[in-house]
């Protein structure tokens, strides 16, 4: 069937709200068939209670309440009187219940077709009060129902629940071809494919939203504008840039006229893809649908022009803007300031600052850290706080990026206390400062090796609700350890230990290393089986430390043991510790000694190098001059 017998089918079916009951749908003939029959039980997608079987003729020997043949016109009744005391209703038929399956709710919603209240009120009885689960096909003459009813937010309301329900099923039932299936039995509205499309972009599922938009145009139907820069935008966020394009492509084919969102859309496309050369074409293809550009297309072209560095085409659009009367806007401004200071022109951007304020516009929060950005990126420093007491001056607050800028400015120039100060500063004036940045400001006083500071500022800010996770503690006991304040540092261990918090490798290791300069061995050792059972591992620095007291305290026995021990079960061949026991030991001038230990040394894997011969070429040269003086003293 070509397209043009399509459009003509569209326009005396598709776009009739109420299609005959009995009438088979047009989009019905386009679903693919399957030489199976696909029926609405194929399309549950919930366990729900069958229906009994219903053909026993003793039923019609009961009462009309307790025959389930009656278990549909006894509540349609009962909703056509009052839909609002179902309650009453569950306790009537309490013994039919039974029998209400999917098929049966789907006959009631089909008899309220004129009555959506009714149909909505039962819907939500059956699925909150008797807690069935009602099928994918129930869900869609509900929503079929309540579209023709006008009543839209409703409508959406149930397909994304629908939606969502498919998802969480991890189920291949395809929503689409549902809804398709229904208007073979009730009314519909054309408008649920397009608002089956918004909530599928609505619920973040945008591939799922392009596939039906593509089964939609497929099987003859044209979907709204709306619907489409519904699908563009989601994919635009994805950065599917081909998919964009297909979407518009087909647009074209089947007939749907973009607006000025689409090609704003669009013109974001351009730039995502890179090809800014392509954007005037595209421009005067907009111009030739009779669309002027706007204020959006205008900062979007603008943008995209800063971040690629092409200053001079961004300053050329501005000017342009001004003859076409598209006023630039802050978010015009904004952009070129932030391309003006990418290239290190701050004194042209602040100029800049100062035309946009002269022309009536109010600066915000992002146009002054754009500004603070740049400034700071370039390290000026007095500049930044001029404009910063600017900001505030003018009823600005600062935010978590200002704060976070500022801080990092002073302290890539190496004044973290003026940092420090005026964090202080910007709280007396009521700028709330976020954990993050007081993180920040701890880990970069421990790296300056100012640990008691960072101290102080932890105990402050303690009391205001901050609480040190494992990270801030660690670097707090590292810059404690290299200033060899080992109290301070067992100290906050202990209190990590406390709030169940655990050392990592590296506050171990400083801890360890510490201690070793220290020669508190009774203490080292206890911190290494600790370090142990918490199954972490050591390494060679680690290993240096413990060689270097042993070796210190003279117990050369205890540091070829540590050697032989590190090598065997971490697989750690230190040639550095090796060599610091060998020079050690060259003291003594007991060659003998020093044979036998590089024989051990070299079973357990741990090689000599040149600094190693070089120390026992020493010793052997010591052993021979004192048994030289020893000969000469017989």
């Amino acid at each position: 069937m070509n397209r043009d017998r399509i459009k003509i089918l569209l326009n005396s079916t598709i776009f009739t709200c109420n299609v005959p009951i009995n009438s088979k749908p047009f989009l019905y003939h386009f679903i693919p068939q399957s030489p199976y029959s696909f029926s609405s039980s194929d399309l549950d997608i919930i366990s729900n209670p069958s229906s009994k079987s219903l053909s026993n003729p003793l039923y019609h020997l009961l009462p009309r309440t307790q025959n389930p043949n009656n278990i549909v016109n006894i509540i349609y009744s009962f909703l056509k009187q009052d839909n609002t005391q179902l309650a009453i209703l569950q306790n009537d038929i309490k013994g039919l219940l039974a029998h209400l399956g999917t098929n049966e709710i789907s006959r009631v919603l089909l008899r309220c077709q004129s009555d959506s209240i009714s149909a909505l009120a039962f819907f939500n009885w059956v699925k909150n009060d008797l807690d069935i689960k009602p099928s994918t096909h129930n869900y869609c003459l509900l929503v079929h129902i309540l579209a023709c009813s006008r009543e839209f937010k409703q409508a959406m309301k149930f397909l994304t629940e629908l939606i969502r329900l498919v998802k969480d099923c991890a189920s291949s039932e395809d929503v689409f071809q549902s809804l398709v299936l229904c208007c073979e039995d009730c009314n519909w509205d054309p408008v649920i494919f397009d608002m089956l499309i918004k909530a599928y972009v609505k619920e973040g599922l945008i591939k799922e939203g392009f596939s039906t938009f593509m089964k939609i145009v497929e099987v003859g139907y044209v979907p709204s504008v709306v619907a489409c820069n519904s699908v563009l935008n989601g994919l635009l966020k994805l950065n599917c840039i081909d998919l964009c394009w297909q979407v518009y492509i087909e647009m074209g084919k089947v007939g749907i006229h973009p607006n000025s969102y689409t090609f704003n859309i669009l013109t974001h496309v351009f730039c995502r893809d890179g090809d800014v050369t392509k954007v005037n074409d595209f421009l005067e293809k907009m111009e030739e649908e009779g669309f002027e550009p706007d204020i959006v297309t205008y900062n979007t072209l603008i943008s995209c022009y800063c971040r690629k560095g092409r200053l001079n085409d961004a300053f050329y659009l501005y000017r342009i803007m001004y003859r076409r009367r598209v006023l630039p806007d802050l978010v015009s401004y904004t952009a070129l300031m932030s391309g003006l200071c990418k290239e290190g022109r701050l004194r042209d951007a602040h100029q800049l600052f100062h035309r946009m304020v002269h022309r009536g516009l109010n600066p915000d929060i992002v146009s002054f850290n754009t500004l603070i950005c740049g400034y700071c990126k370039e390290g000026k420093i007095r500049e930044l706080r001029l404009l910063l007491h600017e900001m505030i001056g003018s009823g600005i607050r600062p935010d978590n990026v200002t704060c976070r800028v500022l801080v990092e400015g002073y302290a890539k120039q190496g004044r973290i206390v003026s940092a420090l100060n005026l964090v202080v500063e910007l709280e007396r004036f009521g700028v709330p400062i976020s954990w993050d940045i007081y993180d920040y400001l701890i880990v970069s006083l421990c790296k300056e090796d100012k640990p008691f500071a960072a101290k102080n500022l932890l105990e402050r800010i303690c009391q205001q609700g901050y609480v040190p996770g494992a990270e801030i503690c660690n670097e707090l006991i590292q810059s404690f350890c290299k200033s060899d304040c080992v109290a301070d540092a067992l100290l906050l261990k202990a209190e990590m230990v406390h709030r169940n918090l655990k050392p990592n490798v590296t506050g171990y290791k400083a801890l360890l290393c510490c201690l070793c300069r220290m020669s508190r061995r009774r203490e080292v050792e206890s911190l290494m089986e600790e370090m142990l059972q918490s199954d972490m591992l050591p390494d060679p620095e680690i290993c240096r430390a413990l060689t270097h007291m042993y070796c210190k305290e003279r117990d050369f026995g205890k540091a070829e043991s540590l050697l032989e021990f590190f090598a065997k079960e971490f697989q750690i061949f230190d040639t550095e510790s090796y060599n610091t026991l060998v020079k050690i030991s060259c003291e003594d001038g007991d060659f003998t000694k020093l044979l036998y230990l590089q024989d051990r040394m070299l079973k357990v894997g741990v090689t000599p190098n040149g600094l190693t011969f070089k120390h026992m070429i020493h010793g052997l040269s010591k052993s021979m001059s004192l048994d030289k003086d020893k000969l000469l003293v017989e």
